[in-house]
């Protein structure tokens, strides 16, 4: 199934992102994970996409294996920076192949080999151009694109950063997903201004449960999010003890959903981090929300 159809429903749903193994004498285990993630029952699962495509295969296994056995629709990420025309219509083609009719459209991180190296050769240098491709060679493929509530790193600034945005939905993005968002205003804040773009394509808010003192600072280098006081505040007060910090990570992320909807937003991403413990304890408190129950 087609994710914008999912997202048109305007029915309140929740997703979760799982990563694949960088190698496959641990892909066993991550499809165990998913699986049980899987039985939660989302409304969609995303599957990521190593830098440089280092883990392509795994990525399409994992999300073609969920789908035909879970019956779960997936998502699959496409990064394109540092790869070749023909190599990004082999792998599109693999996932049509597969079944998949879900791709994320990514630009992807720069590889450390390629930083400083000449550019105006690559096929690829943003993620409007992969989008415009799998436009053209699978056009009945529903596509996402990211998208960041506290500005992309690359940008000048936010309004610069949201004509791209709506490039990539004019280019065939039919969702946005955002980076992972700690402060709901920051989220709101930005969809407004989307909306005053005249960007009015679904936007799901990405939810990263911290369920674990040492990924504050990760998570601040990948995303650059911005950390309310409210929750280093839980942190340094639970970030030693790991089942506190579970408990507490998994309450804040249930509260900042819980807002979401209360205020309207009706889908919401899980970066579930191959955790189905805190994807199951995430559904259970919005079990009555969601209108599910969880045995």
């Amino acid at each position: 199934m087609r994710i914008i159809e999912i997202l048109n429903r305007k029915e309140m749903s929740m997703s979760f992102e799982v990563f694949p193994p960088k190698k496959e004498t641990s892909f066993e285990n991550v499809l165990a994970a998913s699986g049980k993630i899987a039985s939660l029952n989302p409304s969609f699962m995303s599957v990521t996409y190593g830098a440089g495509g280092g883990t392509s295969k795994h990525t399409q296994k994992l999300a073609s294996e969920i789908e035909h056995k879970y019956g779960v629709p997936m998502l699959a990420h496409l990064t394109c920076i540092s790869s070749s025309k023909d190599t990004v219509h082999e792998r599109i083609a693999d996932l049509r192949e597969a079944g998949i009719e879900n791709i994320m459209a990514l630009r992807g991180d720069i590889p450390s080999n390629m930083i400083g190296v000449d550019s105006s050769r690559w096929d690829y240098h943003y993620a409007v151009e992969l989008i415009s491709e799998i436009k053209s060679i699978y056009p009945e493929c529903c596509i996402g694109a990211a998208c960041y509530p506290e500005v992309h790193p690359e940008s000048v600034n936010q309004r610069d950063d949201i004509k791209h945005l709506k490039e990539k939905v004019d280019a065939g993005a039919d969702f946005l997903t955002t980076q992972m968002v700690f402060d709901n205003n920051l989220f709101f804040n930005f969809l407004y201004k989307l909306r005053e773009a005249g960007v009015t394509v679904p936007v799901l808010p990405g939810i990263m449960p911290i369920t674990n003192g040492n990924q504050v600072e990760r998570a601040i280098k990948l995303s650059g999010s911005y950390m309310p006081s409210r929750f280093r505040t839980i942190v340094d007060r639970f970030g030693s003890d790991p089942d506190a910090m579970m408990q507490a990570g998994i309450a804040y992320a249930t509260d900042q959903i819980i807002d979401l909807y209360a205020n309207g937003i009706t889908n919401v991403h899980v970066y579930s981090m191959n955790k189905p413990e805190v994807a199951e304890g995430i559904s259970r408190n919005l079990s009555s929300i969601l209108g599910r129950e969880y045995k």
